[in-house]
């Protein structure tokens, strides 16, 4: 069809360059002649249309392959002017947008509050089902991890229960629920019951099947001026939740067995038979004051007497320190064994096993000999020119009982290393002693790793003023510590971080009193977080380079650490004295776990130094001390982990009750994975023949239940 020019004028607006449209234009033209009645009622199939689409462009690519020529074009043949486009980019701009009317801005804001509430309550919600975990772990003794979820637990339960629970989740009943033993009389701080006892029952009333989780947290405070970032790691409890989870954790308060303490007193007896059980080591050590400063044993007839009686109360072995300030006092890798030597073959005169303990650090105590022990004289000489190789707190204090993490690498003790030392030491004991290991006299090796042979920063020192319940200090300012930490600032990129925390408080100080260690404060911020990873790391490192030279030196014998209890604070968010002593350990974080892990890589006994009933939880405790939580966290971390679990009791034991709270921590009942202690050692400040406080039958009948040996019950 030929186009009409004249109703085309427009055209001739359009220059010639843009006559390559003319086809598209001309197929436009003839759909514009159909009839008006087909235009408005008969709309295109879908098909037609795209087929007419393609038509057009494929004729407006024809055209724009064809070259026209140059010159005047006609004006009634020009092509009309293009439509206008809407601009975009920052031309759009200029018009300035509507703003949003005031329904929207309200629904947005709301939106936001919902958001906030929502993460309050689920923060809510964690903080009653870690109470949940708490109180299961400690009065249920259930098997759960450290990271343990709600599957876990029901999974327990139900265990508890007589069910069956496979790892995919099926449930079902394999055998007729067993009948219940008869109750016991006795309930000690670490009793297990079953499922269905009446105990157990009162033990989790507050948190009953019936009543919905929202409340049972009415009793939690939410502060909704707190920021999200605050409640991360802080639930505010009211008095009466702190008196009912955390009370007094004696077997008459938490498990509601006896209507008083001096009731279950008068009838505590020796509660299940222990025959049969597995067989757990039984250690006492000698007293240090054995042994004086030049390395000469004081008196040998009281030494025979000490271990004759030990071994009529069928004791296995003894234990006994090694002092690095003894053996290596005055000359660098000089040593003297001779006091030990003979030590040691008196003790193989009564066949009893030893475990000997390598003491890095000084001892400000007297024992019975009257010895005060140092560290080596030599290596006090070098203090006097660098007295940075000891640990330093924030005032500038040197602390002379054993030396700082930071000289590990640093050849600053007459040539050799902080390292060098300890591994020389190391390897002359085994030299010195290798047949008595071959023979099987030593039966395993405990190596000092920090303050009082503990793996522990020596953050609370009573010398420098610090008493019970002080949060410690940091000791992290000598010279060569304050050089890692800035490395360290320098990796992250942030260099204004190279310091301590200037808000931490003093030795005696309170948590709450503190702006670092206060619900909230700055141990959870980004630079408390760096600082505290950096802090506990120091201490992961120092162990994993003396353990690599220990297992080299050592030559196969068994390896013991021993991991102190600091327990005070320890219900409350941030556990400020484990993060000055260098665990890492607040409520939303576990902080042993990273210290277990390279103790499984050097295949170490863990020695967990527990405290007995005087160190209970009490009732308005301003310490919000809880030394059986800590005792279980502990040794369940280092289950989980397959480590090998012992027990130091560093408390006198001195009647049936202390007996048996370490014989249910020895020996955990209802436990799947039967569980127990690799052996328990009983630290005394004292010579036993000295102590005529302690009950020797009461001791004998202890042992034989250690050994898992049929025993007579009796009665207090």
């Amino acid at each position: 069809m030929d186009l009409q020019p004249s109703k085309f004028n427009a055209w001739s607006a359009v220059p010639r360059q843009h006559s390559f449209l003319w086809p598209t234009l001309q197929s436009l033209h003839f759909l514009d002649q159909r009839p008006r009645r087909q235009q408005l009622a008969v709309p295109l199939p879908p098909t037609q249309r795209s087929q007419i689409g393609a038509d057009a462009a494929a004729a407006g690519r024809s055209a724009m392959a064809t070259k026209h020529p140059h010159g005047d074009a006609d004006p009634s043949t020009s092509p009309p002017p293009p439509p206008s486009r809407r601009p975009r980019g920052f031309a759009s701009a200029s018009t300035p947008a509507a703003p949003p009317p005031p329904g929207r801005r309200r629904g947005e804001r709301e939106r936001e509050r919902e958001k906030e509430r929502t993460k309050l309550r689920e923060r809510q919600r964690r903080a009653i089902t870690s109470r949940m975990l708490a109180g299961l772990r400690q009065h249920g003794n259930f098997p759960l991890p450290a990271r343990a979820d709600m599957n876990d637990v029901l999974a327990a339960l139900a265990r508890a229960a007589g069910w069956t629970v496979h790892p995919d989740g099926t449930t079902f009943l394999s055998s007729p629920q067993p009948s219940l033993p008869p109750p016991a009389q006795f309930q000690g701080a670490f009793q297990a019951t079953s499922l269905e006892t009446p105990v157990f029952t009162n033990s989790l009333n507050s948190y009953a099947i019936g009543t919905p989780i929202d409340s049972q947290a009415s009793a939690l405070q939410t502060d909704d001026s707190l920021s999200p970032s605050s409640l991360d790691s802080v639930v505010v409890a009211e008095q009466s939740i702190k008196n009912e989870s955390y009370g007094n954790s004696s077997s008459a308060n938490s498990l509601n067995c006896m209507g008083s303490d001096q009731l279950l007193r008068a009838s505590a007896v020796w509660a299940g038979d222990f025959t049969k059980t597995p067989y757990i080591p039984v250690y006492a050590s000698l007293s240090m004051g054995i042994i004086n400063c030049y390395c000469q044993l004081v008196d040998p007839e009281a030494v025979r007497a000490e271990l004759r009686h030990l071994k009529s109360l069928n004791v296995d072995g003894v234990v006994v320190d090694c002092w690095w300030g003894i053996v290596e006092a005055w000359t660098p890798q000089k040593y003297e064994w001779s006091g030990y030597r003979d030590l040691f073959g008196i003790i193989k005169e009564f066949k009893l096993k030893v475990q000997v303990v390598l003491s890095f650090h000084g001892s400000g105590e007297c024992g019975s000999g009257g010895v005060l022990i140092a560290l080596p004289r030599w290596v006090i000489e070098i203090a006097q020119e660098n007295q940075d190789i000891f640990f330093t707190d924030r005032e500038g204090r040197r602390n002379t009982e054993c030396l700082s993490w930071g000289i590990d690498k640093e050849r600053v003790l007459r040539g050799r290393t902080g390292i060098e030392v300890y591994f020389d030491f190391m390897r002359s004991f085994h030299m010195e002693f290798r047949s008595l290991s071959e023979e099987g006299l030593i039966s395993a090796i405990e190596v000092g790793l920090g303050a009082s042979g503990e793996l522990r920063y020596p953050s609370c020192p009573e010398k420098m003023g610090w008493r019970y319940p002080g949060i410690g200090e940091f000791q992290c300012y000598d010279r060569y510590m304050q050089k890692n930490l800035r490395q360290s600032a320098l990796t992250r990129g942030h260099l204004f971080w190279a310091r301590g925390p200037d808000n931490a408080g003093y030795y005696n100080s309170r948590s709450h009193e503190t702006g670092f260690f206060c619900d909230g404060g700055d141990y959870d911020s980004y630079y408390g977080r760096f600082f505290l990873n950096w802090y506990s790391g120091i201490l992961i490192d120092h162990v994993d380079q003396v353990l690599s030279l220990a297992t080299l030196a050592f030559d196969g014998a068994a390896i013991v650490v021993k991991i102190p209890s600091i327990y005070w604070w320890y219900r409350t968010a941030s556990h400020a004295a484990e993060l000055t002593a260098g665990f890492y350990n607040p409520t939303n974080r576990d902080g042993y776990s990273p210290v277990f892990r390279m103790l499984k890589k050097h295949s170490i006994i863990l020695k967990v130094v527990c405290y007995g009933p005087e160190f209970t939880v009490q009732e308005n405790d301003e310490a919000f001390a809880d030394p059986e939580g800590l005792t279980w966290q502990v040794m369940n971390a280092a289950w989980d982990h397959g480590l090998s679990v012992s027990v130091e009791s560093a408390l006198p034991c001195l009647d049936v009750d202390m007996y048996s709270r370490i014989l249910d921590t020895a020996k955990p009942r209802n436990d799947p994975d039967r569980h127990h202690l690799s052996f328990f050692a009983y630290r005394q400040r004292t010579p036993f023949l000295l102590q005529r406080d302690v009950c020797f039958s009461e001791l004998e009948t202890f042992v034989k239940c250690m050994h898992g040996e049929a025993t007579q019950n009796f009665v207090d």
